[in-house]
Order: structure tokens, then sequence, then C-alpha cells
């Protein structure tokens, strides 16, 4: 994979993971590392970082205090190791960090999703349904994680003419079956 920034920093990485009996996998679009099939880490570069994250990092130990939680409100299990320059790479610190998240994914410590509550349907939805044949019919087709999606974007909104527009511009794709962000999701299946 290419990184278009730091691609010298994110070949160090790799070459460090390449040293573990880790499998490379790509996955939403990036190179992962998996064990027994499971994703344990990735690397990438961003404009003003670039890093390392562990998919189930809640569970490390942590003890150089370099991991973050980077979305505190939506992130649960994943975790980042973020570096700004070359020198800040410690081989035998990432190592030991891969080999604890690898021995995690050997004894079975994985997040587990809570289920949410159902969601309530806004009033503003329930009318689209009354004046839109086979609109609710369709939503209601639709997985409960996709419908919160469209609830969340319709209902996110400080403005009722934003969240009426919202609503308006995503009624094609509901009628179609298709999801709020099928289109981000199905890029994985192009690499």
């Amino acid at each position: 994979m290419q990184n278009k920034y730091f691609p010298a920093e994110c070949a160090m990485l790799k070459a460090i993971l390449e040293k573990t009996p880790m499998q490379t996998d790509i996955k939403w679009g990036a190179e992962v590392y998996t064990h027994k099939g499971k994703t344990v880490v990735s690397y990438g570069g961003f404009k003003n970082h670039f890093c390392l994250w562990f998919n189930n990092g809640v569970f490390l130990k942590d003890p150089y205090q370099v991991l973050m939680n980077a979305n505190e409100e939506k992130t649960k299990a994943l975790r980042q190791w973020r570096f700004t320059d070359a020198s800040q790479i410690d081989e035998d610190k990432i190592l030991e960090y891969v080999l604890e998240a690898i021995e995690n994914e050997e004894n079975g410590l994985s997040w587990k999703p809570q289920k949410s509550a159902p969601v309530e349907i806004p009033k503003m939805l329930v009318t689209a349904f009354e004046q839109n044949d086979g609109l609710e019919s369709a939503f209601l087709a639709l997985t409960p994680f996709k419908q919160k999606e469209y609830i969340e974007h319709f209902t996110s909104s400080k403005r009722a003419e934003t969240q009426v527009a919202r609503l308006e511009k995503s009624i094609p794709m509901i009628l179609e079956g298709k999801g709020l962000n099928d289109k981000y999701r199905n890029l994985s299946s192009k690499y």
C-alpha cells in the first residue's frame, strides 16, 4: 500500500510488523495484519502524524502510556499509537505491544459490541412515510444499524430545513434499499 503522508516512516512501521508471525490482508482499503483471521494491527500516514492502530487496543497494558482513543464518543476498542517523526519509532517497544496484541487474540480478548436500544422514528420520518408509497416498508427492510444511521443523519442538524433536505435527499437511496454510507463500505471490496 502506498502512503501519501509519511511514506518512509510508514515503511519503517511495516518493516517492524513484517517481523511478526502475522499475515497481511486488505480491509477498509488499508493493509492490516491478522492472526488466525482476526485483525490485530495496522498502520498509516495522515496529514499531521503517522500511527499504528490496534483493533482491540483497549485490552493492551500500555506500560509506556502511548495509546490513545481517537474518538471517545464512538471508538470503544481501537487504540492508536501516534508518531510525528521517525525518531519516535522504537522497534522493541512496538514489538512488545504487537506481541501482546497477538497474545490477547490467542486468549480471545475482543470487544463485543453492545446492543443498542431500538431507535425511535422521528415525526418528520413518519410524515414522509405517509406521503411516499413504499418508503416505510423500504425503511423497515433496512438493517437496524442502517435505520439508525439515517435517523441520526436526519436529526443531527439543528435547523429543521437541513433535516428535511437530508431526508428528501435520502429517500431515493432508502427506496433502493441502500444504506447511507454503503458507497464507503464497499470500497474495501475493490482492493
